[in-house]
């Protein structure tokens, strides 16, 4: 099923009893625990805690990892800064880290160049969604090899970064704003919106591979040891178009990019219900996510040789 994404951007004391989660509101009298204002905790796949003034209790944070939910903290700005999962999401969790941290590199390699040519794929299809050039691209993700040692990623990268916000679709002044855009965590937004989007596709991953038995942490590509999510950065790759997706249509419609407004942040929240294309079927981002971890951990046991991806949707094509 797909789980729900509870965002928390007020003042608000969080509790549980029977099972849920309890949102009591403060007033001048204390905790007004209205009516209606609890969430059954087996529904919630990510919960984001966005004000200086929440409180949630150790007994509903222990409850909300025990059913495999994502915690994500904000910082004064409003971007996550901090992610708590569950360290037991799977029943055969120790054969499964065995297996994964036995992969050979011939292996990880092998993984690494479906993961980049199903990223470049998405990339390519989503320029062509708009309207743009991305022959380059479809060719580019086809001449991967193992490792991708000749580097097709970086050139994807800043060929899709230079022409995405291009699009015919955008009005002349969004046009001229937008030339020369470039990728970067610190640049000018609309950077900012897409850092909170791979924020909540980050969460939304590595809640999955812990369901999946697998271990976030151990990468099959990103190796910086002091990156807590190496393996989630790794999966999430092919899934980044889909974030720039929900960008690219707040661009469009006009909406300013310098603050996390109410609305931008609904629209990023949505990001795990959206829909894909997985395995020739159509369904929620956070569904596709699932398939994906779990055809990962076949692959790290042997079972399978591919990771199910998905695929940008366009039509007729």
């Amino acid at each position: 099923m797909v789980k729900r994404t509870l965002y928390f951007g007020n003042s608000a004391y969080l509790s549980t009893k029977n099972e849920q989660l309890v949102i009591s509101i403060p007033n001048a009298q204390g905790m007004d625990a209205a009516a209606g204002n609890t969430v059954p905790i087996e529904d919630i796949g990510l919960v984001i805690l966005d004000h200086q003034q929440l409180t949630i209790t150790q007994v509903l944070i222990a409850k909300l990892l025990e059913a495999n939910a994502a915690i994500i903290t904000c910082d004064t700005t409003h971007h996550p800064i901090g992610m708590m999962l569950n360290l037991c999401g799977n029943t055969l969790q120790s054969a499964k880290f065995r297996a994964q941290i036995n992969a050979s590199e011939p292996l990880k390699k092998q993984l690494w160049q479906q993961t980049m040519s199903y990223k470049i794929r998405n990339q390519a299809l989503h320029l062509k969604l708009r309207h743009l050039n991305h022959t380059n691209l479809l060719h580019w993700s086809k001449e991967v090899k193992s490792g991708d040692v000749e580097n097709h990623e970086a050139r994807a990268s800043a060929y899709y970064w230079q022409h995405i916000f291009q699009s015919p679709e955008m009005s002349t002044q969004t046009l001229a704003a937008f030339e020369g855009f470039r990728r970067d965590r610190d640049g000018v937004p609309p950077n900012n919106l897409l850092n909170y989007g791979y924020a909540i596709l980050r969460a939304t991953v590595a809640r999955s591979l812990v369901g999946s038995g697998l271990l976030p942490t151990l990468g099959i590509f990103h190796r910086n040891q002091y990156n807590a999510y190496c393996l989630a950065d790794d999966i999430m790759e092919p899934y980044r178009p889909f974030v720039d997706k929900v960008v690219y249509e707040i661009i469009a419609n006009g909406e300013a990019q310098d603050e996390l407004n109410q609305s931008i942040k609904r629209q990023l929240l949505a990001i795990p219900q959206m829909d894909v294309l997985i395995d020739g079927d159509r369904s929620p981002l956070m569904v596709g996510v699932q398939r994906t971890t779990a055809s990962l951990a076949k692959c790290f046991e042997g079972k399978q040789k591919k990771i199910v991806y998905p695929e940008f949707m366009v039509p007729g094509f």
